[in-house]
């Protein structure tokens, strides 16, 4: 029995009726054409679903559409604004940090919520909010430097 779910999408207010069985991830992408978060591994361990929900980044392939019946969802598209990309956004860009771009979306949302909690996060700190993200082309290291860039002013962007 389908039901219909409310919520926040990247600021902007979605009604839509969803079955029991399906996923976040398909529902973002194959219905609401939100295309950064991709499928991955379909079991959470690679990050590339990767969005936030109320403030919390999850692995949209391992939650119920009905489950975000009320949040508030944002993802790679919701981080700018007014079409801008955001000043981490910008580090990662400078370092050169994504070769294919697979697991970009991921790895930035991951970023952002450490960074919100955590302003200064040492390279642990960062490699280990970061761990539930797997990167096949860079070996992590210009991503890591990206972050640590951003946090430390060094290659601030307006």
């Amino acid at each position: 029995m389908k039901q219909i779910i409310n919520f926040k999408l990247n600021g902007r207010r979605e009604t839509i009726e969803v079955a029991p069985h399906e996923i976040l991830l398909e529902l973002l992408r194959n219905r609401l054409g939100v295309k950064s978060p991709k499928c991955g591994c379909d079991r959470g361990d690679c990050g590339t679903c990767t969005v936030m929900i109320d403030g919390r980044t999850v692995r949209s392939c391992l939650v119920l559409a009905i489950e975000v019946d009320g949040a508030e969802i944002m993802t790679l598209e919701g981080l700018m604004s007014d079409g801008e990309l955001t000043p981490l956004q910008k580090s990662f860009l400078e370092h050169n940090s994504f070769q294919c771009g697979f697991c970009a979306s991921g790895m930035i949302l991951s970023s952002a919520e450490l960074l919100a909690k955590n302003p200064k996060p040492s390279t642990q700190e960062i490699k280990e909010a970061l761990s539930g993200n797997l990167c096949r082309c860079t070996g992590y290291s210009p991503i890591i430097e990206a972050i640590e860039d951003h946090t430390n002013g060094e290659k601030r962007h307006g």
